[in-house]
């Protein structure tokens, strides 16, 4: 229930956030067009209805109190509620402007998503696309997330979800280093394997594989670990061991056999796979800038992903 005290301070508090950014009543009110003295009555209002001091005021300057900061803080929030009511009111009658921030892991983004960027800022150029790479979890609403991408087969449940494909983890090494180092035919042998791992935390190097109804955990080691998937990538290709990558990564490299696939009968087990999962915040009233890229990406993705499992 709404408190009917509440209401009659909301126009109250958005004033005092406008004299709190001019940092006096007379910048404040030459926006607002009224005399400084009735912004000042407004304040001495708004503390009575609190109880509590806002400004320390003197003959030059407003200095903003402890608790007139926390003040401060929870109104800019009620604001910026506020615009989004408006924005949401005035969506289906605007065009796709304004900013959007788009989290991805970094193999997805640089292998898949960033192809379709120039494409779909050509066609939408009133709009600023903010690329953001996050590889662990991540909190839309706290981070100012628009959209975020993950690989996983637990999407998060609190988010809309759209399913844009689906991938796999897969083993692979050059054609030179398998001749010579032999081709590995159960995941035990990787002991005896130079790998190729993120190393962004002490279990990276912890490989676990699945077959039917047999599990195997291999505690792998090589010369060279790097967390950027194309880095590992080349490391692999110019044989110095066997990587592990997502099948979207390799899918070039195998065409061309500049690697080849090994282990190919186990399930490799990782945080990091599964459907590819396109999630946003659950709203009635979608800006027009978020809902033009959801069908752009949901389309162009879609084609790429049906044809990449077609030739799986």
């Amino acid at each position: 229930m709404v408190n009917s005290k509440l209401i009659a301070l909301l126009p109250d508090l958005a004033t005092f956030i406008l004299i709190t950014d001019e940092g006096s009543f007379t910048a404040a009110a030459k926006k607002l067009n009224v005399t400084p003295s009735a912004l000042s009555k407004l304040v001495t209002r708004l503390e009575k209805a609190l109880v509590t001091k806002l400004f320390d005021r003197t003959t030059r300057k407003l200095v903003i109190t402890p608790t007139g900061k926390h003040v401060y803080d929870q109104a800019i929030i009620m604001v910026s509620a506020a615009n989004q009511a408006w924005e949401a009111s005035t969506t289906a009658h605007t065009s796709a402007t304004g900013s959007l921030t788009i989290a991805a892991p970094e193999a997805f983004l640089n292998s898949v998503l960033q192809p379709f960027v120039v494409p779909f800022l050509k066609k939408y150029p009133q709009i600023q696309l903010k690329l953001r790479v996050a590889d662990g979890e991540i909190d839309l609403f706290k981070e100012g997330i628009d959209v975020a991408f993950k690989l996983t087969d637990k999407p998060d449940e609190n988010l809309v979800l759209k399913e844009i494909g689906r991938t796999d983890l897969v083993l692979c090494a050059s054609p030179e280093y398998l001749s010579q180092r032999s081709i590995p035919s159960h995941p035990t042998e990787l002991i005896d394997h130079d790998c190729l791992y993120l190393a962004e935390t002490e279990h990276d190097n912890i490989w676990s594989f699945f077959a039917e109804d047999q599990y195997h955990t291999v505690s792998v080691s090589g010369k060279y670990a790097v967390n950027h998937s194309q880095m590992r990538l080349q490391g692999v290709k110019d044989g110095l061991g066997i990587g592990i990558f997502h099948d979207f990564v390799i899918a070039e490299a195998v065409e061309q056999n500049l690697v080849i696939p090994v282990l190919s009968d186990w399930t490799i087990k990782s945080n990091y796979h599964g459907s590819i999962a396109m999630q946003y915040p659950q709203t009635k009233y979608m800006p027009a800038r978020l809902r033009v890229f959801i069908d752009f990406i949901s389309e162009e993705l879609g084609n790429v992903f049906n044809k990449f499992n077609s030739q799986s």
